[in-house]
């Protein structure tokens, strides 16, 4: 029984190893979850640290995708266009516990622009096995039996303690007592269950530090630039328009983009000349609640707004790593081969004086 039990655990890891080898950027909950706990596979959490504590999956780093661009006060990046020095990249994912030979699946929430981070920070330096989980956490909690069970235990609590006041207010101790009751064993009930969830509240625990190595030859730099390299292309298409070779596309609010509003201490509002709008938002899909529409949805967006394969396109936010990396990463999930996510975002240029704005 033992011998037909350990074949069945390799297989079930065999037959999930065998639909990541093949080249591609996401991974569905239904494919994830045999995952969760499996060694040499690590889930990365690209949300907040608030929103990790209020629910992770299972065993999860915490990497907040808007603090992996290191910036100075003034919004410069030391090594840029990488979005940290390799050194300080080394030390930040060893103290993660994780491995270069580790399987890495971000996620977020199931908007996507957290994990696409996550994932372009990995990829930038070179690291093999990235993924992102499509649909995040919240793909795995409608997955997880254990979660609905919990769900109809909630509910129920709920419900008796609707009752209890009900009671109280009529008076009716016996009630009262028998409702306090069944509240305590539903308690106790959600408390086992609470154990078996695949998503759960709490703060990242503690990992052994290990000895992550970035080697020079490994660092990807080809989906990443630097400021000079999208202020070319900015004059690029100040003079050519339409015809220019290049488009610089800005993810972010509408508000964000006249200057109405600032964040992160930068010193100016707007955008970069030239740019192109196309929200964040256009990329996910909120009806299935998926972290990216489907391709052939995303296909008609980039080509409404003239984004083609012919040219090479830049996209940033306010760091890089989110907003502007969704937009890039749905464009790759599309077979675009020359884009780039601009690292420094309007955190380095919009405390340059140097450089031009637009409101």
């Amino acid at each position: 029984m033992k011998q037909w039990f350990r074949r069945l655990c390799f297989g079930v890891l065999f037959s999930a190893s065998a639909l990541l080898a093949a080249d591609k950027i996401t991974i569905q909950p239904e494919e994830a979850i045999k995952l969760i706990g499996k060694p040499g596979y690590v889930f990365v959490s690209g949300d907040s640290e608030t929103a990790f504590e209020g629910g992770h999956i299972k065993g999860s780093r915490n990497m907040y995708a808007h603090h992996l661009h290191h910036a100075d006060l003034m919004g410069n990046l030391e090594c840029e266009p990488l979005y940290q020095c390799p050194e300080h990249a080394e030390h930040y994912i060893s103290g993660k516990g994780i491995k270069n030979s580790d399987t890495i699946i971000a996620y977020d929430n199931w908007r996507g622009p957290n994990a696409t981070g996550v994932y372009s920070f990995f990829k930038s330096y070179g690291h093999k096995k990235v993924y992102i989980l499509d649909g995040g956490q919240d793909g795995i909690k409608a997955l997880d039996p254990n979660q609905k069970i919990y769900d109809r235990l909630k509910k129920e609590k709920r419900a008796v303690k609707k009752a209890y006041k009900k009671a109280k207010k009529a008076g009716d101790k016996a009630k009262m007592a028998e409702l306090k009751a069944k509240k305590k064993e539903i308690s106790a009930q959600m408390k086992q269950v609470a154990k078996k969830l695949l998503v759960q509240r709490g703060k990242e625990k503690h990992f052994k530090h290990t000895h992550y190595k970035i080697r020079k030859s490994d660092i990807d730099t080809s989906a990443i630039a630097g400021t000079k390299e999208v202020y070319d292309a900015m004059q690029d298409i100040l003079k050519n328009g339409k015809e220019s070779k290049y488009v610089i596309v800005d993810s972010r609010s509408m508000i964000e983009i006249i200057g109405e509003r600032k964040m992160d201490n930068v010193a100016r509002g707007g955008h970069i000349p030239g740019s192109t709008f196309i929200e964040w938002k256009k990329v996910t899909d909120f009806e299935r609640k998926k972290s990216f529409r489907p391709l052939k949805e995303l296909e008609e967006t980039f080509k409404k707004y003239g984004i083609t394969k012919d040219k090479t396109i830049y996209a940033y936010c306010q760091v890089g790593a989110g907003r502007g990396s969704d937009i890039v990463t749905a464009l790759q999930m599309l077979g675009y081969e020359n884009v780039k996510v601009y690292t420094g975002a309007w955190d380095t240029w919009g405390n340059n004086m140097n450089l031009p704005i637009r409101r």
